[in-house]
């Protein structure tokens, strides 16, 4: 199994990437609710953006374990990976079931920086994560098919050119099984904004680029539907799996974020005459986060391992994702608890990365869902819904 030893080349290049965006200028971002493109773009010119690209295509051929470290490397260094992962995990539902003519059109411009592919367009209001029924219709219509419907918690659509769209092709009364019958697509947002397709950006918690989408009679040509019309869903399963994991990987990063944090501002805080972090009252809760840290992380290798060998992965993408997600809200709980009333000055980070981290226990999957499919899948017990 791969540790964090294992990519020490690929830990210090990211690392020093980070530390030219300092504390000053995640502040600035967000209070400003502004997106980090400066930061992004260091990211695309390094070519850590293309990392999943294969080599032929222009990109770095890297796998997803990899594309795990420098998500985690971007948290665990101060910043917000939120901004970047959607290319990470949407990358894969091209890669491995996009036509060659797809990857050919595409992913030489991606891995340039010339288009990005940060967006997902799944979710919808009236579904939520009830993926099957969601209500947005694709027609083919000659050489082309005809979208309507309405996505919510699309992300980065701003700032992406392209966008993964799942959307139904064959009506729910139509198919034998629910998951039947949906199509994913890939939408140029150039080329559809203002003549089919609408954003409102939704204004939330965290500094996080989300948007509602409007779909009233968007056109795509039928050349742009990924893999065979009507296994949507079971190809977009990929790219959630690979969302999970990464997540995971970011929640880890966050995690040892704010233990190393926690256990620094411990060691120099004088009160009562000593140092804080002499007090066992301070050293133990530090201590569990940590190794519920640990802990977390040997899952998301497991889970990454998995999926780059194209193993089934689905419960170990969802308890690397729960389990991490659940110890870095603890340790950013044991973080703010540790710096008492600093933790709520900004100047500190504690209190935006605990906003930011404390997303993951909601989305991309509730961890209610992810009891639910363990509980299913894995332990055979009655499905609950």
């Amino acid at each position: 199994m791969k540790t964090a030893d294992d990519y020490p080349e690929i830990r210090e290049a990211v690392s020093a990437l980070c530390k030219t965006f300092d504390s000053a200028y995640w502040q600035k971002v967000d209070e400003d609710r502004a997106y980090p493109e400066a930061f992004v773009d260091a990211l695309t010119k390094a070519g850590w953006m293309a990392a999943l690209i294969p080599d032929e295509y222009g990109g770095s051929g890297l796998s997803l374990t990899e594309a795990s470290v420098i998500m985690e490397e971007i948290t665990r260094s101060g910043g917000n990976a939120g901004c970047c992962h959607g290319q990470m995990y949407n990358m894969n539902t091209l890669l491995r079931h996009g036509s060659a003519a797809q990857k050919k059109k595409y992913l030489p411009k991606i891995a340039t920086g010339e288009l990005r592919l940060q967006s997902m367009g799944v979710t919808e209001p009236t579904a939520g994560t009830d993926t099957t029924a969601i209500k947005t219709t694709a027609v083919k219509k000659g050489d082309r098919y005809v979208v309507n419907g309405q996505k919510v918690w699309t992300s980065r659509l701003q700032h992406s050119e392209l966008m993964i769209l799942l959307a139904r092709t064959t009506p729910l009364a139509e198919v034998k099984k629910k998951s039947d019958g949906m199509s994913i697509f890939i939408v140029d947002k150039r080329a559809s904004l203002g003549k089919g397709l609408e954003m409102r950006p939704i204004r939330n918690m965290v500094n996080h680029e989300t948007n509602e989408v409007f779909l009233d009679n968007l056109e795509i040509p039928a050349e742009n539907l990924i893999g065979e019309e009507g296994k949507g869903f079971k190809y977009i399963l990929d790219g959630l799996n690979a969302e999970r994991i990464l997540i995971a990987a970011e929640c880890i990063g966050d995690g040892y974020w704010f233990v190393e944090h926690a256990a620094n501002y411990a060691r120099e805080r004088v009160v009562f005459g000593r140092p804080i972090g002499q007090n066992q009252g301070i050293q133990f809760p530090i201590a569990e986060s940590y190794m519920e840290i640990e802990a977390a992380n040997l899952m998301r290798y497991k889970a990454a391992g998995l999926f780059d060998q194209k193993q089934p992965c689905g419960a170990e993408a969802n308890m690397a994702k729960h389990l991490a997600a659940k110890a870095s809200w603890e340790a950013g709980n044991v973080c703010l608890q540790t710096y008492g009333g600093f933790g709520f000055a900004a100047e500190y980070d504690v209190e935006r990365k605990f906003r930011e981290t404390r997303l993951y226990l909601v989305a991309p999957i509730s961890t209610n869902l992810i009891l639910s499919y363990l509980a299913e899948h894995v332990l055979g017990l009655p499905r609950s819904f």
